[in-house]
């Protein structure tokens, strides 16, 4: 209540009471009072007595009533000073600046909180921090009971009245204390529940810290790009592909620039990491065309060159096929016949290719020519081999026909090295080991019989050598693997 207010009602009060007063200090009768009646019983100095004395006791009230404002209320409430009065007074005064400030920290801790709760709500949508919304909005209405409450209890008594009972502040103390407790209560379960945030606001933190730098090293990937882009052209690649490319990250520029408060933070960082990747390989590529431009030039000179040399190489192929139906045996050359034949039309082929990937140099279509020159390259190969095989083979059958005796030391020699290491700190070999040796014997064994005759496979020969050898090989690998676990 407004004090100056309650100080213009106490003395309306106070006149009321007081009556007026002549100079000499008499009292001057009211209209209508009858007081004529009276005075006229009395003698004269009677009626002089009578008004000195009451003059004397009017004068200290009409002063009290002026220097103690509401001394008198309507209705007779009496004013109280000092003593318990003042101490309850005080005391209801603490408890109300005791809920003031857990009123003002809950409040700040809320305030607070929710920040904690949009930094996560911005990054993560897991169940979890779904929970966590939920439990921060029940929160939200347990602090607003409890705040009405504490509102309500401050509304509800003014302790700064003149004329406030002691009963009154008493109760006014009692609710303001539970006010009180009860925030004190609220603000507990609300640091119970940050704390409990811990781990996903350090999670959303770390993600919202992340955000900024990624999407400025995107822009950037970005700009480099396009600056790589425009230097090659510059030298006069067009690079149409890689523009198209560097395009399409347009969209992609803009929902950066929109920012995370529109597309999630998640998103955002996806997206930044995206446009980063992407435009690095857009200005590597851009950086290295020049190189490959002049890469495909030295491979189409070079291929070019081997198809032409092959080209003549192919023609040998029949003088050796001619000697080896002359020498050996048809199983030792059969498989040879189609080799002439078949170079010429892989040449041919290549030959194709290589003028598409001309035409695709010419026009800067880079990977269609990179394509058309790995396919020349593989036709090249399997001629070359093949062509090879042939001179290879006539070569190998000389040999083995002039002295088997090479081959056969070669393989038994393979065979009693896998044997040794088979019984190397054994008195018995491990079945395992023993089985294909012994196979192995046998098989050059057999091998060797078919030497024997007027015209002898030397081919079969040599392929059944070959195959021994390997088996042995693969027993010797398998022990090593097997001693090396153990060790």
């Amino acid at each position: 209540m407004n004090r100056q207010a309650d100080t213009a009602r106490e003395r309306d009060v106070t006149a009321t009471h007081a009556r007026p007063y002549s100079r000499a200090g008499a009292i001057v009768p009211e209209a209508g009072a009858g007081t004529g009646a009276r005075t006229g019983t009395r003698s004269a100095g009677a009626r002089q007595a009578l008004a000195d004395t009451l003059a004397l006791v009017a004068l200290p009230l009409a002063l009290g009533a002026a220097l103690l404002p509401g001394a008198f209320a309507g209705g007779g409430t009496r004013r109280w000073f000092g003593g318990r009065g003042e101490s309850v007074r005080a005391d209801a005064q603490a408890a109300k600046d005791a809920a003031a400030a857990a009123f003002y920290e809950l409040d700040t801790a809320q305030r607070d909180l929710r920040i904690s709760i949009e930094t996560i709500t911005a990054v993560d949508s897991s169940p979890r921090a779904r929970k966590a919304v939920d439990d921060f909005a029940a929160l939200g209405r347990r602090i607003d009971e409890v705040s009405n409450d504490y509102i309500t209890a401050v509304d509800a008594h003014d302790l700064d009245r003149d004329d406030l009972d002691a009963s009154v502040a008493s109760r006014a103390r009692g609710e303001l204390t539970k006010a009180k407790d009860d925030l004190v209560r609220v603000k507990g379960e609300l640091d119970r529940f940050e704390q409990s945030l811990g781990p996903l606001l350090s999670t959303a933190e770390t993600q919202l810290a992340r955000l900024a730098p990624a999407v400025e090293r995107a822009r950037q990937a970005l700009l480099a790009a396009s600056t790589a882009l425009d230097s090659v052209r510059a030298s006069g690649l067009r690079a149409d592909d890689l523009a198209a490319r560097l395009a399409a990250l347009a969209p992609e520029l803009t929902k950066l620039n929109q920012g995370a408060g529109q597309h999630g933070v998640p998103e955002t960082l996806e997206r930044a990491g995206r446009v980063l990747r992407e435009a690095e390989g857009v200005r590597a590529e851009a950086e290295r065309l020049p190189e490959r431009a002049a890469e495909i030039d030295r491979r189409l000179v070079t291929l070019r060159t081997r198809a032409q040399a092959l080209t003549t190489r192919a023609g040998t192929v029949d003088p050796v096929l001619s000697e080896l139906r002359r020498r050996f045996a048809a199983a030792c050359w059969q498989d040879l016949q189609q080799v002439p034949d078949q170079a010429l039309v892989n040449v041919r082929q290549a030959e194709e290719k290589l003028k598409e990937a001309a035409a695709a140099r010419d026009e800067q279509r880079w990977a269609d020519a990179t394509s058309r020159l790995s396919t020349v390259r593989a036709l090249l190969n399997a001629t070359d081999e093949a062509v090879s095989a042939a001179g290879d083979r006539l070569q190998r059958l000389n040999a083995v026909a002039k002295d088997p005796q090479q081959e056969i030391q070669r393989t038994r020699f393979a065979i009693r090295d896998a044997q040794r290491l088979a019984m190397a700190g054994r008195s018995t070999p491990d079945p395992r080991h023993a089985a294909p040796l012994d196979d192995a014997v046998a098989r050059l064994e057999r091998a060797i019989a078919t030497l024997e005759g007027r015209h002898p496979d030397y081919w079969h020969f040599l392929t059944e050598t070959e195959q021994v050898r390997q088996t042995a090989a693969r027993v010797v690998a398998q022990i090593r693997e097997e001693r090396g676990h153990g060790a």
